[in-house]
């Protein structure tokens, strides 16, 4: 277990080695140390060397004596958060870098306007990608939602998605179902942008459709996947259906 955690960590094999083995000797010399881990001597200053790097063992000279001593374990914490904070700002540049370079790479796209583009999304990392698409939009989203489901299949998402969707200014009118997760959502409307229509009791669905931009979203809880269908005529034809149905149901 010991091992497992610290190669998910990228510590190389004579890195965990000679980090366990330090553990157990407490302050040790580097020939002593290599004996412990059954290394090599000639490369056990470099090991140490990374080892020091990572902020896990320390270094005492004593006369004309080198002697490493292993930190409290609880330095680890402190390097997984150092690798987090790292791994945040390189991506953080990367996403910049590519920000500029969009404008390049869709004008390399293919584009044919009579053909709808469809972008298919699994799991639920999937789903939340294809959630983010639409913070894109330009005009309110017009949606069909169980909050039931939407909550179960994805709990942790969600709250966070009406914020961010408010944040971005974008607006949304939903059709819900009647039950309970529905109404309670429906009570904060004014403050995450949403206009709420419920179906009559009668009425159910477990799916949900977004239709904004020129895109229809289409996600299946139960089946852990979501469709993202580009098409300006689809589009239209699901908003007019919308605005039927919108407009013969109640206000709340």
């Amino acid at each position: 277990m010991l091992e497992t955690t610290l190669r998910d960590l990228n510590f190389t094999e004579k890195e965990i080695a000679t980090y366990l083995g330090l553990l157990e000797l407490g302050e040790a010399r580097a020939g002593e140390i290599a004996k412990k881990a059954d290394l090599n001597r000639t490369t056990m200053y470099d090991i140490l060397s990374s080892l020091m790097k990572k902020g896990l063992i320390s270094k005492n000279i004593r006369g004309n004596q080198t002697y490493f001593e292993a930190l409290e374990p609880k330095r680890l914490l402190s390097y997984i958060d150092r690798e987090i904070e790292n791994t945040t700002e390189r991506l953080t540049k990367k996403k910049a870098e590519v920000e500029k370079l969009l404008p390049e790479l869709i004008s390399k796209q293919y584009k044919d306007s009579t053909r709808p583009k469809v972008q298919f999304y699994e799991d639920e990392k999937g789903m939340r990608e294809a959630y983010e698409d639409t913070l894109t939009s330009k005009d309110p989203i017009l949606a069909y939602a169980n909050v039931e489901t939407m909550h179960e299949a994805l709990p942790n998402f969600f709250p966070k998605y009406y914020q961010r969707r408010s944040d971005a200014g974008v607006f949304i009118r939903a059709i819900l179902p009647r039950n309970k997760s529905s109404y309670e959502r429906a009570q904060k409307d004014s403050n995450e942008m949403r206009n709420t229509r419920f179906l009559p009791q009668s009425d159910s669905f477990t799916p949900e459709v977004n239709i904004y931009n020129n895109k229809i979203l289409i996600a299946s809880w139960k089946e852990k996947m979501a469709v993202i269908i580009e098409s300006k005529e689809l589009a239209d034809f699901h908003r007019t259906i919308f605005e039927r149905l919108w407009g013969e149901l109640p206000t709340k």
